[in-house]
C-alpha cells in the first residue's frame, strides 16, 4: 500500500492504487492529439535474446496513444541489425532503429568527434544522446519517455505513467523521474542508491554543508532509475554525461535548466526486476564499481560549479563521514528487510560500502588530477549552432539504412 506523502522539494505523484489502466490510456490517447507521444528504448543487440525485451515489445504492441518509437541499437553488425528491423517489425506504431554502428552513422559520429562535439566514449548515454537528436530531427513528438531494456517486470502501465505527467497539458511539468521499490526475489536490490548515492548526499551536506542542489537530489526516491520523460524543449539545450553517470547527470540539468515546480517523480510499478550489475571488486572499470566512480565524478563536478572547493583533506573527511553514514543505512536495511520476511546479507553490504568508499576516494582523486575534463555530451543547440544541417543529415541516415538493409520479410 502506497502513502501520500511529500518529501523534499520535487512533487511526488504516488499510485494510490484506485485508477485503471484504461482510463490512464484513454486519456493519453486523447492528450496524443494534441501532444503527439514516443518512448526511446537504447538497447544492445544481446537483450534480444533475453528474457525482457521481447516482453516489453509484447506490451509495446499494445500501447494506443504512442506516434512514436525510438530504438538505438548497439553492438550490432548488418546481419543482426537486420535481425533487429524484424524483431521490432511488428510493433504497429511509426517505430525505426537507429544501427549506431552502421557505417552512415559512423561517419557523422567520426565528423562530429573531430569537432569536438560527439560523445568519446561508446555505451548508453552515447545510444540515448543520438536517439534524442533523432527525435528532435523528426519533429514528430512533443513528450517522450525514456525507459531501459532490460526490465524483467515490465508492463505497460509502467510506461502510462511515466508519460502521464509531460503530456497532460494542464500539467506544468517538463520532466518526470520514475521510482518504484527495489526488491525481488526474496531481498533488497538497489544497492548503488541505497548505500552508495543517498549516503553520499548526506554525507556532502554534514561536510559541504546544505545546498539547494543536495537538497534536491536526496528528494528523488529512486536517482538512479533508468526511467523518465521530458518535454521536447528539454532536449534541445540538455547536456548529458556519457559515462555511467548518465541518470544523475541529467537530474543534475534539470536542477541546472528548471524549477523545481516543473520538475516531477512518479511511482511507475508496484514491483520491478532487472539485469543486475556484477559488483567487480577487482576492476573499477566494469560494473557497480565503474558506476560509483563516474556518479561520484559527476556530483563532485556539479558541486564544484555551485562554488564548493575540494581538497585532498576535504575527500578524505569526506569518505570517513560516508563510511560511517553507509554503514548506519546497512543496519537500517536490514530491520527493514527482516521485518518483511526479505533476505539480506549484512556481509555481502558492509563489503559493497568498503568497496564503494574506496571508489568514493578514487573519483575524489581522479576529479582533483583532471581538471580540464569536460565528460559531458554537447548539447544539440551547440550541435546545430556548428553544423547547421545535422538534423537533416541524422535523418536521412537513418532513413538511408532503414531502406538498404530492410529484412527480406518485409
Amino acid at each position: 500500500m502506497t502513502d501520500f506523502h511529500q518529501n523534499g522539494v520535487v512533487t511526488t505523484l504516488h499510485n494510490l492504487g484506485n485508477r485503471s489502466l484504461h482510463e490512464l490510456e484513454t486519456e493519453l490517447v486523447s492528450f496524443s492529439h494534441h501532444r503527439p507521444l514516443a518512448v526511446i528504448l537504447p538497447s544492445l543487440y544481446a537483450e534480444l535474446g533475453t528474457e525482457a525485451l521481447p516482453r516489453i515489445v509484447d506490451e509495446l504492441v499494445k500501447v494506443p496513444y504512442l506516434s512514436q518509437i525510438v530504438i538505438g541499437l548497439d553492438r550490432a553488425d548488418e546481419d543482426e541489425y537486420r535481425h533487429a528491423r524484424q524483431f521490432f517489425s511488428r510493433l504497429p506504431q511509426n517505430h525505426v532503429v537507429l544501427w549506431n554502428d552502421g557505417p552512415r552513422l559512423r561517419a557523422l559520429d567520426a565528423e562530429l568527434r573531430e569537432m569536438g562535439l560527439a560523445p568519446t566514449e561508446f555505451g548508453k548515454g552515447r545510444n540515448v544522446w543520438y536517439c534524442m537528436g533523432y527525435v528532435l530531427a523528426s519533429g514528430v513528438a512533443e513528450s517522450i519517455a525514456l525507459h531501459d531494456c532490460d526490465i524483467l517486470t515490465y508492463h505497460r502501465s509502467l510506461l502510462a505513467r511515466l508519460l502521464y505527467p509531460v503530456a497532460n497539458p494542464r500539467f506544468p511539468y517538463e520532466f518526470c523521474k520514475g521510482y518504484y521499490p527495489r526488491f525481488a526475489r526474496g531481498r533488497l536490490n538497489g544497492r548503488v542508491s541505497r548505500l552508495f548515492v543517498t549516503p553520499l548526499l548526506r554525507s556532502l551536506k554534514r561536510v559541504c554543508g546544505s545546498s539547494d542542489y543536495l537538497e534536491f537530489m536526496d528528494s528523488f526516491r529512486y536517482p538512479l532509475a533508468g526511467e523518465f520523460s521530458f518535454r521536447r524543449d528539454v532536449l534541445v539545450d540538455l547536456r548529458i554525461p556519457g559515462d555511467w553517470g548518465l541518470e544523475v547527470g541529467v537530474l543534475s540539468e534539470m536542477h541546472r535548466n528548471y524549477a523545481h515546480n516543473r520538475l516531477c517523480q512518479v511511482d511507475i510499478a508496484d514491483s520491478y526486476d532487472h539485469k543486475h550489475q556484477e559488483l567487480s571488486a577487482d576492476d573499477r572499470e566494469r560494473g557497480l564499481s565503474r558506476m560509483t566512480v563516474d556518479i561520484a565524478k559527476a556530483v563532485f563536478r556539479k558541486m564544484a560549479t555551485q562554488g564548493v572547493v575540494f581538497s585532498r583533506e576535504s575527500i578524505r573527511t569526506l569518505k570517513a563521514t560516508y563510511l560511517r553514514i553507509a554503514l548506519d543505512f546497512v543496519e537500517t536495511y536490514h530491520n527493514d528487510a527482516r521485518m518483511n520476511g526479505l533476505d539480506h546479507d549484512i556481509h555481502a553490504e558492509e563489503q559493497a560500502v568498503e568497496l564503494f568508499a574506496e571508489n568514493l576516494m578514487e573519483a575524489g582523486h581522479h576529479f582533483l588530477g583532471n581538471p580540464m575534463e569536460t565528460p559531458f555530451i554537447p548539447s544539440w543547440s551547440r550541435v546545430v549552432s556548428a553544423v547547421p544541417d545535422v538534423f537533416l543529415r541524422l535523418a536521412d541516415a537513418v532513413e538511408q539504412d532503414s531502406r538498404e538493409y530492410a529484412p527480406a520479410a518485409e
